[in-house]
């Protein structure tokens, strides 16, 4: 049975499928109607999740390690499915069922607060219940009382989260039909933030003027597989030979480099699709739940869904990201911290911060809020490095911001005060999610 609920959650394109379907149920659509809907959903995220992994796959498998090679680079890579692997052999019935009642009581809260949200990024759920359930095990807590205080912790984190970076969203929808469903959600409201105290919106990156003779780069998806190759190809030329030569498998190197860079472009415009795809769905049959279930239901997805509203900001963020973390990177050893290597999380986070931030700074603000945000994907879980050690995970860490703070949250309050920490944070939290219903007419997502 835990198998099962484990498998269940763990598949977003079943969960977001089924969701669709309830809602076209809702709307009283016909079988046809309904089939189609759920199918186009599921298939819209499968495609989605197939160039989020190619893109993945040319960043890991052939950049970075050249990257590491050319600049001489030693450290810990932070990977989320490294820490959850070792952390399902310790807690994975736990795991399994606070994943699950950690999405009911997103619901519930849904229903019953005035923050709207229900998370679909399952994988990030899925990466946040081993993160509690681990936490909380090492802090004494166990049985039953570890998957009541881990769910609750689990479904508040999941409507919270996207409440940070609504603000930003809606500036950028023009609407709140969607919400962010990614674990950065502190990066993406600090980069629209600064971005707007910086930055200059009226300056967009989507305005970059192009020479006629150059016009190809107003395609962005052209623009961006360009300028992936030309640093893929920069990269190689610098590393060690024998390591680029073993990456390539034994094909010419610089065509290899350029062929890379090409099929990280061409992730990026799989991604589109499955966005597009996924959204002309979704998005209607949440209508029949906001009216059935949880009345002005916003669905919360995975950072890729807001990339085509602005293509080029998608690849400033990530290069302004990139030379954050790098320079952040540099500096760690100076300040005693362990040294956290470019992961592929610069490359999303940085590319959803970056589209954030122009909206509300332009050009400008989304330079130097990538910049900002970069030294932050490697700030924190750098500072999550000696916690996660303390617990077991020695040389693991996860690559993204808000794990990273949740983790040093769970991990200071659980050792100084113990389990009473655990349950003061849960009663802040559920104070933070009521609070506004007592106090605000409008539904904060509206405001």
């Amino acid at each position: 049975m835990m198998n099962f609920i484990f498998s269940f959650f763990n598949q977003a394109p079943i969960i977001i499928g089924l969701i669709t379907m309830i809602g076209l149920i809702a709307l009283k659509k016909s079988f046809s109607e309904i089939l189609s809907g759920t199918l186009k959903t599921i298939l819209g995220f499968i495609i989605l999740s197939s160039g989020g992994g190619i893109i993945a796959g040319a960043l890991c498998d052939s950049f970075i390690p050249a990257f590491e090679s050319a600049f001489h680079m030693q450290g810990v890579m932070p990977t989320n499915e490294a820490v959850i692997g070792a952390a399902q052999t310790m807690f994975g019935s736990e795991m399994a069922i606070i994943m699950g009642m950690g999405f009911l009581i997103n619901i519930l809260l849904a229903r019953i607060s005035r923050f709207k949200y229900i998370f679909l990024t399952g994988h990030m759920v899925l990466f946040m219940s081993g993160l509690i359930a681990v936490i909380l095990g090492t802090l004494g807590f166990s049985g039953t009382e570890l998957i009541i205080i881990g769910s609750l912790l689990n479904g508040i984190i999941m409507i919270l989260s996207p409440a940070l970076v609504q603000p930003a969203m809606k500036k950028l929808t023009g609407s709140n039909d969607i919400a962010m469903g990614h674990y950065n959600g502190f990066n993406y409201m600090l980069s629209a933030w600064i971005s707007k105290i910086v930055g200059n919106k009226e300056k967009s990156t989507e305005d970059i003027q192009v020479s006629e003779k150059w016009n190809f780069f107003r395609e962005s998806t052209l623009t961006i597989s360009i300028v992936m190759a030309f640093i893929f190809v920069v990269t190689y030329i610098f590393a060690d030979p024998e390591v680029v030569n073993e990456i390539a498998g034994g094909d010419n190197v610089f065509i290899y480099a350029i062929i890379q860079g090409l099929t990280f472009g061409a992730g990026f415009v799989i991604v589109l699709q499955g966005v597009r795809m996924m959204l002309g769905e979704i998005i209607p049959a949440f209508k029949g739940i906001s009216e059935k279930i949880v009345p002005n239901a916003i669905p919360a997805f995975d950072v890729p869904i807001i990339y085509p509203y602005a293509p080029n900001a998608v690849l400033i963020g990530f290069i302004a990201s990139t030379i954050g973390a790098l320079v952040m990177m540099f500096l760690c050893p100076l300040f005693g911290l362990p040294v956290i290597l470019l992961g592929d999380g610069v490359f999303f986070v940085g590319a959803g911060a970056g589209v954030l931030a122009n909206k509300t700074g332009g050009l400008r603000g989304t330079v130097i809020s990538g910049f900002v945000n970069g030294v932050l994907l490697t700030l924190l879980p750098a500072l999550m490095l000696p916690m996660m050690a303390s617990i077991g995970f020695v040389g693991a860490t996860f690559g993204d911001t808000d794990f990273a703070i949740v983790g040093i949250i769970l991990g200071l309050l659980g050792k100084t005060f113990g389990k009473l920490g655990i349950y003061g944070l849960i009663i802040v939290l559920l104070l933070i999610v009521f609070i506004p219903s007592l106090f605000k007419k409008k539904t904060v997502n509206e405001e």
